[in-house]
């Protein structure tokens, strides 16, 4: 995790005292302000001397003045500045949530096991992982989660909804979710369980043909990968399709590394921070699958480092991508600790691929549009990728 900002702790020492909008203060019939602005506290632009100066007069003239929670209005203010960001990333998280978010997983973490995402200021599911109650209660991607134990999701983080979602195994969660293509939501009971973190798994097909899923990018992606490229050799495998549909994406050293087994030299991607610096992420030698017939299958859902990947294979000519245009989650966010516990999380760079592509709000159009089938009876995107690297294997690669 990234070092916690010294700026930041001046302005959590700003924010605790409290801020709302401000106004005139009407004492008398007379208007103006009832206080002198505190000088403001170093580092900061002077705007926020404001914040001093809405805390003196609340507890001073506001009827209820004398009974004022500070911290509840000091978390009203740090939401309504990450608000002001524009930012879809950007959430707060009590000293409670944080401490849950910010948990080393070793291998899985309890909860329902779906993977979230905002689209057009919805919580969407992107994918429920296989095998968990979230796939056992019907969630599928698309679906939109408009209640959490019975509160509106509108107008919450994506953060906070995870933390609200997540839980200890055994205990239930109520959702009220809207599925995709339905007019009518349901509500659904969750008992919430242990989630293992299987992050690829690969089915040989009928002519040597590999089929390879990645559910997402995590520390243990690399392994189960080369794992599953030793399977295909030893099965005599002839050409993979790389399944990255409903991938919500990942750890970006883990996308380099998967990336680095299919190329041997060039950009996976490049990053441009707050500041404007320019970090290149190269590919890493020694991949085991650099000659290896590919066509990668991605969808809506595919998200982030999913993206990276799909781009950095396009731009360098490895792959046939097939399916529908991606996501467009192409940035990086951070986890910030404050002093009293609590986080806040914000987006500090944007991703680009190898020749400048932005990810971010345009995701990645396949070289092939082909949408999903009516019903899920046939899978006619997974079809059409075998057919297509077939004929590329006839054609010598």
């Amino acid at each position: 995790m990234t070092k916690f900002r010294p700026q930041w702790a001046l302005l959590v020492l700003v924010m605790s005292l409290g801020v709302l909008l401000v106004a005139a203060a009407c004492r008398g019939g007379e208007s103006g302000p009832a206080t002198e602005p505190d000088p403001a506290v170093e580092g900061l632009p002077t705007e926020f001397d404001r914040m001093a100066e809405v805390w003196k007069l609340l507890a001073r003239e506001h009827i209820d003045g004398d009974s004022l929670d500070a911290e509840d209005l000091s978390d009203g203010a740090i939401r309504g500045m990450l608000d002001a960001l524009d930012d879809p990333y950007a959430a707060y998280l009590t000293s409670d949530q944080f401490a849950v978010d910010s948990q080393d997983i070793k291998g899985y973490f309890e909860g329902i096991g779906a993977e979230v995402g905002m689209r057009d200021g919805r919580i969407t599911i992107l994918a429920p992982m296989p095998d968990t109650p979230a796939e056992e209660a019907g969630i599928r991607p698309g679906d939109i989660i408009l209640e959490i134990e019975g509160e509106s999701t509108k107008g919450i983080s994506i953060m906070e909804a995870v933390s609200k979602i997540r839980g200890e195994k055994g205990t239930d969660v109520m959702l009220l979710v809207l599925h995709i293509n339905a007019s009518q939501p349901d509500l659904l009971r969750i008992t919430r369980g242990k989630i293992p973190l299987e992050s690829a798994r690969l089915l040989m097909q009928v002519g040597q043909i590999g089929h390879l899923r990645v559910f997402s990018f995590t520390g243990t992606t690399k392994d189960e990968i080369k794992k599953a490229l030793e399977r295909f050799e030893r099965s005599k495998g002839v050409g993979l399709v790389l399944d990255l549909r409903n991938n919500p994406g990942g750890l970006l050293t883990s996308v380099v590394d998967v990336t680095s087994q299919f190329l041997d030299d060039g950009l996976v991607l490049y990053q441009i921070d707050a500041q404007g610096k320019r970090t290149d992420w190269d590919v890493k030698s020694g991949g085991e699958a650099l000659d290896v017939p590919l066509v990668v299958l991605v969808n809506e859902f595919s998200a982030s480092a999913s993206e990276v990947l799909t781009g950095a294979f396009m731009d360098h000519g490895r792959a046939t991508v097939i399916g529908t245009t991606t996501f467009g989650k192409g940035s990086v966010n951070n986890m910030w600790p404050l002093s009293d516990g609590s986080g806040i999380n914000f987006t500090i760079a944007r991703w680009f691929t190898p020749e400048g592509t932005v990810i971010e709000g345009e995701g990645i159009s396949p070289d092939i549009i082909e949408e999903r089938g009516e019903d899920d009876s046939e899978d006619v995107q997974l079809d059409r990728a075998i057919e297509v690297l077939k004929e590329q294997i006839a054609q010598g690669g």
